[in-house]
């Protein structure tokens, strides 16, 4: 199957690449670019692609594609604040016209990333499955939502959208991201000796290793078209259901020395949930996550030490929005985060 692949040169993208080729898939990229050097170790070796703005792509970029998976986003919520209109405009417009030039281009199936985060204020009661209230808090989550909308609107007897709402990511990728919760905390373990938590710990998150997710996104492209049309699934496994401050214990376990720290200054996180992962084991029977919350802090702890990571590049080159701030500085982007040329 030839597979175009947007975000190829991000978190996620990097590590789903090789598992798609692996599995036999001819892999064609899709990225602006934008935190292609956000390199921790070796340079990965990227399949061929495009260098274009996803607000740029045209019909020529999915010609000859019979699949589509979707990564590419202004991608965490901190981001997404900084300039929301930017967030709507890359994260939904964008990605409702890439699955439109698809679905015209004769895609049939057309994978989108979509997030947990859609459930928002769902509190950590019962489990939240596909079907729960929508609650999102933040314009990133906000825009996933209406991209979801869209898309089943375009859905038909030839075009098949999947919406793959991933937990929380975490795990170490040859690009970096330092700015989500566990790569997080085990970067500050080993830089400070603290476990450092700015919330009141309590709130519920739901945790996914990004090789899991590489692994969920190939069984969707070959799963029967009957099992995925123009369905909604949770990316995860119910046992990395955590809160933050047990996020926090099993970091200061795999940091030997480390210190958990719980600040409470930034008071309890509206974004709670606990979530129900059984819809998508139901219709890929023999799926099932490998990795755990501890196996994920020790992988990373290994990691970081191996590559000497330091304070400057864990604050600086591996956090979405310094790395965009950066380059907005330096002139190297526009204000709506385009190349200069």
């Amino acid at each position: 199957m030839r597979v175009l692949l947007t975000g190829h040169q991000g978190y996620l993208g990097t590590v789903m690449a090789p598992v798609l080729t692996a599995a036999g898939h001819e892999v064609v990229g899709l990225d602006a670019g934008l935190f292609a050097d956000c390199v921790l170790g070796p340079p990965p070796e990227d399949p061929r692609g495009h260098r274009v703005d996803l607000r740029d792509v045209t019909a020529e970029h999915v010609a000859g594609v019979d699949a589509v998976i979707h990564l590419a986003a202004l991608s965490n919520d901190p981001l997404g604040s900084l300039a929301p209109e930017l967030t709507y405009d890359i994260n939904h417009h964008a990605s409702v016209r890439l699955a439109r030039l698809a679905r015209d281009a004769g895609v049939r199936r057309f994978l989108y990333a979509s997030t947990c985060s859609v459930y928002g204020a769902a509190g950590g009661g019962d489990l939240v499955a596909e079907d729960a209230p929508l609650r999102p808090v933040t314009p990133y989550a906000e825009s996933k939502v209406r991209v979801e909308d869209d898309l089943h609107a375009l859905a038909d007897g030839d075009f098949s959208p999947v919406f793959m709402r991933n937990a929380t990511a975490f795990g170490y990728s040859p690009r970096l991201r330092a700015d989500i919760v566990l790569n997080n905390l085990v970067g500050h373990a080993l830089l400070s000796g603290e476990v450092l938590v700015l919330s009141d710990g309590t709130p519920w998150r739901p945790l996914v290793h990004a090789a899991d997710i590489a692994r969920a996104f190939s069984a969707a492209l070959t799963a029967p078209r009957a099992a995925v049309h123009d369905r909604a699934f949770n990316i995860g496994s119910e046992v990395n259901n955590v809160t933050v401050a047990e996020i926090a214990e099993q970091v200061a376990e795999a940091v030997s020395g480390a210190k958990v720290v719980i600040t409470g200054e930034t008071g309890a996180d509206p974004r709670s949930y606990r979530v129900d992962f059984s819809r998508f084991r139901a219709a890929v029977p023999g799926f099932e996550c490998a990795w755990t919350v501890k196996q994920g802090a020790v992988e990373l702890a290994d990691a970081y030490r191996k590559f000497d990571l330091t304070r400057e590049d864990f604050e600086q080159r591996f956090t979405r929005l310094a790395v965009l701030r950066a380059a907005s500085v330096a002139g190297a982007v526009d204000d709506t985060l385009r190349w200069r040329r």
